[in-house]
């Protein structure tokens, strides 16, 4: 006969989370670790992700009209191809995001940091980057050109200036 040993649920749920906490204590690992979530191809048009950490999350071709993601995280964020028309970044935190094609028309990335962003085909005609800090962001030099034109400010965060982190002459 086998005999199986299994632990009342109580027991078990018990002995899960000290098995977390013992975790985060001895290695500084945290028990509550930030999940990139998936909103490829939503339509979240109007959406607030205001002041949230989405780091490395992804809205690759996602409808993301006037929506809000002011003063949050979203360093590793995938914006490939997605609609931000009027969208507001203002302190937002887009360092290394992906943002090729994507349609930054109108949208606001006022003190915005982009360091690191990838940003070749990005449309930005009409957006607001007074304070932005475009630092190694890679984009074609007609719009380098284009945003130097109304480069204006320095960036809080960073204390760098707009125009110098375009490049602009």
């Amino acid at each position: 006969m086998i005999r199986r040993h299994s632990l009342p649920i109580p027991a078990l749920v018990l002995s899960l989370v000290v098995f977390l906490l013992a975790g985060t204590w001895m290695f500084g690992v945290s028990a509550t670790p930030a999940l990139a979530l998936d909103y490829n191809k939503e339509i979240l048009i109007g959406a607030d992700f205001s002041d949230r950490d989405l780091t490395d999350s992804s809205f690759t071709k996602a409808n993301l009209r006037s929506s809000n993601f002011s003063h949050s995280n979203l360093e590793g964020v995938s914006f490939f191809s997605a609609n931000l028309e009027s969208a507001n970044f203002e302190g937002a935190n887009l360092r290394n995001a992906t943002l090729d094609t994507a349609r930054l028309t109108r949208a606001s990335l006022k003190n915005a940091v982009l360091e690191g962003a990838f940003a070749f085909n990005t449309k930005f005609d009409g957006a607001t980057i007074e304070g932005a800090d475009f630092t190694e962001v890679l984009f074609r030099q007609d719009v380098q050109k284009q945003l130097c034109h109304v480069a204006s400010g320095t960036n809080p965060t960073t204390g760098r200036s707009t125009r110098d982190t375009l490049f602009c002459d």
